[in-house]
């Protein structure tokens, strides 16, 4: 059981469930290390890092960067002072061979997880909300979505006035194939951390502040449990 003054998280769920608004939320809520192993990864090759050429050379190669030099890079993550009282893993494990890793990995840091939370969301709903994301042309980090957040005027951007798009992989044939990756490697994950006692389920049908409340309730309790 982890220390009660530490909390390791994992984010699980289906691209487009809103992951990434609740990482950031519970990042400020609990002074957490935000871990994504995308970001990660990008920046020990940018670094030239000893485990970053290592995964350079496959990347080169066009190959997948082996299980263990991501795992290695997330061991030398969270001994930054930074991750001490605890991290939240994001992009990572995306299979049970990668879940078994980080497990041993973390054993032998006499480290644990704490919670493996899952924001839940139907397919349709995910590809309702991705088919209709659009972003501006000028700046990708003015995002509109054509139901929930459309802009004033359609296919122009409120802020800047440019032209909104939609990209290539917000298209509803590609959303279908990533949630099939998702259903085929990544799902099965429910399972293995529901057996180890450690997952924790939210509707991400619902607003993001309320699930952000729903998260919070969650590890409260788990935090009372882990004092009893």
């Amino acid at each position: 059981m982890a220390q009660v003054s530490e909390l390791n998280l994992i984010l699980l769920g289906p691209p487009g469930a809103g992951k990434g608004t609740q990482a950031e939320r519970l990042r400020a809520d609990f002074a957490l290390a935000h871990i994504s192993t995308g970001d990660m990864l990008r920046s020990q090759v940018a670094d030239g890092t000893e485990l970053g050429r290592q995964a350079k050379a496959y990347m080169d190669r066009g190959e997948l960067v082996p299980d263990d030099v991501i795992v290695g890079m997330i061991v030398q993550r969270i001994e930054q002072d930074d991750a001490k009282d605890g991290f939240l893993l994001d992009g990572f494990p995306r299979n049970d061979s990668q879940a078994h890793a980080l497990e041993q990995a973390l054993q032998r840091q006499d480290r644990h997880l704490s919670a493996a939370l899952l924001i839940d969301v139907p397919d349709e709903e995910l590809v309702r909300r991705l088919s209709g994301r659009r972003v501006c042309v000028k700046n990708p980090a003015h995002i509109y979505q054509v139901e929930l957040d459309p802009p004033k005027h359609e296919g122009v951007c409120d802020q800047d006035g440019a032209r909104l798009i939609q990209r290539d992989d917000d298209r509803e044939a590609t959303i279908r194939r990533r949630l099939q990756v998702y259903h085929e490697q990544t799902a099965p994950l429910i399972g293995w951390y529901e057996r180890a006692g450690l997952l924790r389920s939210f509707d991400g049908r619902r607003d993001p502040a309320e699930v952000h409340d729903h998260i919070r309730a969650a590890l409260a309790t788990l935090r009372l449990e882990e004092q009893l």
